[in-house]
């Protein structure tokens, strides 16, 4: 993956005021293959799917439904909420017009966005799914977000393994942004691969964010996938 893939995170996000239509639907999937199937009296009732067999079912559905839900005693944020397509999920990086691309090569298929906020801490999740048909996009999106997170001018430490995830990482940034005048940014960000979805967890706050809080976050959203 190139540079240009670094993300511009929830806080970018939420401040310019994106104009995706965040609950238009994604074009239409094409139906599963399926085979008619009648029961005869007293025969044996039909198999139950295997676990690949029912994730992909899952998967292929409404892949807003897989979100976390909003935590109680949160609200939902002036942000984009529900789907994004490709145009509009480039926008939250850094170089948007090679993203894009970079996205089509990897066969990008569709992605969906929640954000809530309490007081001064914002949580952005992303899910974003791939045709993982010819070539593994979604691992290589993954690897390719992943391999700058450890600089300096991101999280600057290599990350912790998330439970339940064969490559997925959380990185809590060693160090919060500051601003003369500004309360100081901190922020995590969590990201793994299940199938053909990654996710990408950011979370915001004016204080330390706890590392079990963010590591507690991110296993929850993967047993969803």
């Amino acid at each position: 993956m190139i540079a240009c893939a670094a993300v511009l995170g929830a806080v970018a996000g939420v401040c310019t005021g994106y104009t995706v239509q965040a609950d238009r639907d994604p074009d239409p999937l094409p139906p599963l293959a399926q085979q008619a199937m009648t029961q005869a009296g007293g025969g044996k009732p039909p198999e139950k799917l295997s676990a690949a067999q029912d994730r992909r079912v899952r998967t292929d559905g409404d892949l807003r439904k897989l979100l976390l839900p909003r935590p109680a005693g949160t609200q939902k944020a002036d942000a984009d909420q529900g789907w994004l397509d490709q145009y509009g999920y480039a926008e939250y990086f850094k170089a948007p017009d090679a993203m894009f691309e970079e996205l089509s090569r990897g066969s990008y298929r569709r992605a969906a966005l929640s954000v809530w906020e309490k007081g001064n801490a914002l949580t952005e999740i992303h899910l974003v799914q791939f045709r993982d048909d010819k070539e593994l996009g979604s691992r290589d999106f993954l690897t390719g977000q992943q391999s700058y997170m450890g600089g300096s001018k991101w999280a600057g430490n290599p990350g912790e393994a998330v439970p339940g995830s064969d490559t997925g990482r959380l990185y809590v940034y060693d160090h919060p942004q500051t601003k003369a005048g500004y309360l100081p940014l901190y922020t995590s960000r969590a990201l793994a691969a299940r199938g053909d979805i990654v996710m990408d967890i950011w979370m915001y706050d004016s204080k330390p964010i706890p590392k079990k809080t963010a590591m507690a976050l991110a296993e929850r959203q993967l047993e969803r996938l």
